[in-house]
């Protein structure tokens, strides 16, 4: 089973620099979109930044020229690089991937599934 972890996340200053990153593991075929989403208290889910195999890129208005993420294609990786970090960016950062999971494999025939996938989240609290 296609799993993602998160780590990064942690206490940092208004104007402040983290990086969080996120690593998928299972029985991969290929990850057709790895990104970021943040949930707030008390608020919904939201789209961060994405990027596709191809290196595309999407991100929200309210972060597209502070925060910026990479792929690691080889290692099944995702990282955010965030800057100038300002009090509403507090939120858990979920790491999201859009994969295709190898449900079996038998000499010349390879069956799989395609899943849309959520880590657990890490904390990203910004403190002025």
């Amino acid at each position: 089973q296609v799993q993602l972890v998160e780590s990064g996340g942690r206490l940092v200053q208004v104007g402040g620099s983290l990086n969080v990153s996120c690593a998928a593991s299972g029985s991969i075929l290929n990850i057709h979109v790895m990104g970021w989403y943040r949930q707030a208290p008390g608020q919904q889910r939201e789209l961060v930044a994405t990027m596709t195999t191809r290196g595309i890129t999407t991100y929200a208005d309210a972060v597209r020229d502070r925060f910026t993420i990479s792929r690691d294609g080889a290692k099944n990786t995702v990282h955010l690089e965030m800057s100038s970090l300002k009090p509403e960016d507090t939120a858990v950062y979920f790491c999201y991937a859009d994969v295709s999971e190898i449900t079996s494999s038998d000499g010349d025939s390879l069956a799989y599934r395609d899943l849309e996938i959520w880590g657990q989240g890490t904390l990203v609290t910004v403190s002025s």
